[in-house]
This record gives C-alpha cells, sequence and structure tokens, in this order.
C-alpha cells in the first residue's frame, strides 16, 4: 500500500496490534507533507494516523490546536492508496488513480501552500526569514506547475499521434463501406435563412471551439445546381493543390475536375442564381461565427466533378485527407481559409462520401444537402488541430458534382483573396522576400 499525506502537517503511521490494540510507530522519521509512504502489509490489518505538532508552536494547525487522528483498514485490492486529506479525512483507492488526482496543477500549488505554511511555523518572524520563505514558495510554484504541464502536453500529444494513426488506418475501410451511414448527431436545430426565410434542419456532427461540423438539409435547389454547372464548362480543368511554397500544383491526391465561377453581385437584386447561392452561404457562415463576413474579395464559388470508371479503377477521382486552412491550432493568417461550405448537386452510384477521419464523422452525401465546417475559434482566432482534415472518398461508379465555397477572414475589395499566396502571405511582400 501506499500513504499520501496531502494533511498540510506532518504525520506519524502507526500499526494496530489486531489482539492488544496497541499501537507500534512505523513511520521513523515523520512523514511530511505532500510526501508518500510505501509499505507491505496484510488484508485486514489496521493502521493510525497521527497529526504531528509544529516543532516551533509545539501546537497543531487546526483551528482547535489538536492534533488529529485518523485510521483505515487495508482492504482485498494490490496497489491500495491511502490519501490524507486536508481535514485529516482519508480517501482510499487505486493508487494510479489517487496519484493522478493529486499530480494536478492545483494539487501541486497547494502542495507548495502547505510546505509553505509548515515553514513559516518553524520561523522566527525576522524579515530575512520571510523573504526567503516567498522566494521558495515562488519556485516551488514555478517548477511544480511547469512539470505538470509539461506532462500534460506530452500525454496531449500521444495520445493525439495515437488517435491519428487509428483513424489514418480506418480511412480506405470507412470510405468503401457502402453500408455505413453518416454519423449520429450531436445536436440538431432549425437555421432560417435571412433572405428566403426557409426554415432548414441542421444536423451537428462534431462541436468544438474550433471545430464544426454540421450537415444542413436542402441547402441548394435543383436550379442552382444546373446554374453552376453550365457556368463551369466553358473554363472546367484539372483540380490543383497547394505546392508549400505558397503556388499550386497538379497531385495524385486530388484527381477531378473544377471551374471557378465568380459572381455577379450585381445581379443579385434580380434574383441570379448563384447570387442567391452565395449569399446564402455567407448568411449561414456569419449565423455560426458571427464574424461578420463579407463577400467582398473572397474566393470564387467552385463547381468541382468527379467521374467513376468502374470499381477496377485503381486511380479512381477522389481527393485524399486534407486540410482546407491551417489544422495546426496555431494563430489564424489574415487572408487566410476559415471555413468550408460544400454543396451535393449530383450524387454518384457508388462511393463519393466525405470522411473526417480524425473527428469520427462520416457523412453518406445527399443531393440538395451540404457540409459546413469550420476550423477556427471565433473568439480566440485560434485554428483548428486538426479535426476538420477530410477527404472525398473514391468515386467509383457514376458522377459526382459538388459546389464548394472556401470562406476566408480578413479578405476585402482592397485586400482580396488572391493577393495572398497559398502560405497566407501577401503576394507582393513575398515577391520582395
Amino acid at each position: 500500500i501506499r500513504i499520501l499525506n496531502d494533511s498540510g502537517s506532518r504525520i506519524e503511521v502507526f500499526w494496530v496490534n489486531p489482539q492488544t490494540r496497541e499501537t507500534a510507530l512505523l513511520s521513523k522519521p515523520n512523514v511530511k507533507d505532500g510526501a508518500s509512504m510505501p509499505m507491505s502489509t496484510f488484508v485486514g490489518h489496521e493502521f493510525e494516523i497521527h497529526e504531528v505538532p509544529s516543532a516551533k508552536t509545539g501546537t497543531c494547525s487546526n483551528e482547535e490546536k489538536v492534533c488529529r487522528i485518523a485510521s483505515f483498514k487495508v482492504g482485498e485490492p494490490e496497489e491500495q492508496a491511502f490519501r490524507i486529506l486536508p481535514g485529516f479525512g482519508i480517501q482510499a483507492g487505486d493508487h494510479s488513480i489517487l496519484q493522478k488526482e493529486r499530480d494536478t496543477p492545483d494539487q501541486a500549488i497547494k502542495t507548495c501552500q502547505r510546505k509553505a505554511k509548515s515553514q513559516m511555523d518553524e520561523l522566527d518572524g525576522s524579515a530575512e526569514a520571510s523573504l526567503v520563505l516567498i522566494n521558495d514558495l515562488a519556485n516551488c510554484v514555478q517548477l511544480s506547475v511547469s512539470e505538470k504541464l509539461r506532462e500534460a502536453n506530452e500525454e496531449i500529444s500521444y495520445q493525439s499521434r495515437v488517435r491519428k494513426q487509428i483513424a489514418g488506418t480506418l480511412e480506405n475501410y470507412t470510405c468503401v463501406d457502402e453500408s455505413l451511414v453518416s454519423s449520429p448527431d450531436v445536436s440538431s436545430r432549425v437555421w432560417e435563412g435571412s433572405a428566403d426565410g426557409l426554415p432548414r434542419t441542421v444536423h451537428i456532427k462534431h462541436d468544438r471551439p474550433s471545430s464544426q461540423i454540421h450537415v444542413i438539409e436542402n441547402f441548394i435547389d435543383v436550379e442552382e445546381c444546373n446554374a453552376m454547372e453550365q457556368a463551369a464548362v466553358p473554363t472546367l480543368h484539372h483540380a490543383t493543390v497547394a505546392d508549400g511554397k505558397g503556388g499550386s500544383r497538379l497531385s495524385e491526391s486530388r484527381k477531378a475536375m473544377q471551374a471557378g465561377i465568380t459572381v455577379d453581385w450585381a445581379k443579385e437584386e434580380e434574383g441570379d442564381l448563384i447570387a442567391r447561392l452565395s449569399r446564402r452561404v455567407y448568411d449561414y457562415t456569419n449565423n455560426v461565427l458571427g464574424l461578420n463576413i463579407q463577400e467582398h474579395g473572397q474566393e470564387d464559388l467552385m463547381s468541382i466533378q468527379y467521374f467513376g470508371r468502374g470499381l477496377n479503377d485503381t486511380a479512381p477521382d477522389r481527393y485524399t485527407p486534407h486540410c482546407d486552412g491551417d489544422c495546426t491550432g496555431l494563430p489564424h493568417k489574415a487572408g487566410t481559409r476559415m471555413a468550408t461550405m460544400v454543396m451535393y448537386c449530383t450524387l454518384p452510384e457508388r462511393g463519393g462520401s466525405t470522411n473526417f477521419r480524425n473527428a469520427g464523422v462520416h457523412v453518406k452525401p445527399v443531393s440538395g444537402n451540404a457540409i459546413f465546417f469550420s476550423y477556427i475559434n471565433p473568439e480566440s482566432k485560434f485554428m483548428d488541430s486538426g479535426y476538420t482534415e477530410h477527404s472525398g472518398c473514391p468515386v467509383f461508379v457514376g458522377e459526382k458534382k459538388i459546389v464548394t465555397q472556401w470562406i476566408r477572414y480578413g479578405v476585402d475589395s482592397e485586400n482580396p483573396w488572391n493577393s495572398f499566396n497559398t502560405l497566407g502571405i501577401k503576394v507582393k511582400d513575398a515577391m520582395n522576400q
């Protein structure tokens, strides 16, 4: 067993003779506050914990100045721990669990405070001694909390790596499993667009401060899909990816055709279908994030088309796992992407789901529905740390046609999206580097 002293005082540990009830001192010397004492014993043995009076005052630290006694009996489980609490109560449990509770930054600070209090009882009250005590307390807090935070960060980093490795292993299985339905909702709500006032059901699949994934029913209609497809015909070309140097390139990781469609906002009041659709995108984005995003300087709407070539195709049209913006957990770079809207028009017969592997979210597309996902915390402006990494699963049979809007924060008429390179650096600044 292990005795953990968090009482705020020094303690002595006594074994209680089961026949005579006499006690025998086991802790030589006594156990200081914040320390622990391991021992081997037997099931059913009893122990007493005696509070030790201050060496300076000769009394104990509670209001009655009476030294307290607590007791416990050893149970069946191995690796038991008995934690002596500030009120001299005893918390019994598994050693590893109690030790983790004890090792939090909050507990580390309390331990430092108790040590300072114990030292105070033994000081002569001079200014020099008090200054030494204050410095010791500050150093104790700094070292203890820094170490606990370092350990916690290492554990979080390790768990994140394991989670992503598992998600990567399951990616292809998830994409080809045609029996897989969309992931369950975390919650749902109804959203009414400010322009058309139509109620639309929103299925919230993932909800964190820096990452949200929503599926919106009936977001795009057939007329809007047809308008986008027709506008894309003259400029349809092979899709590209960021090259990591500020530009873009063709890649096997993204096989599709695409065309950017510039919105003619002058025709919005005339009921232009593409302008109407784009306005709805910004309307929903502002409803979720509250960042007052305007259409000025934003990227074009994008028509993206995937074509199936049969189940035996070894290099099908798809988009392998990627992030649309930064997913590093770092602060947002002005002018870069922070949310995406993907709207489904034509669906393939086989394949074509959307998968957010790190968030454990799988979306089986429905024509007319849309996926909105944001990767910024609208309060702190820190980016997602990987939950919105997603893939367009392979299309094997039929065609998949979608409309995508990438939404940026920090752009306007004077600083449009194409004044920044794919690294989030102003093009004119990059040319001078």
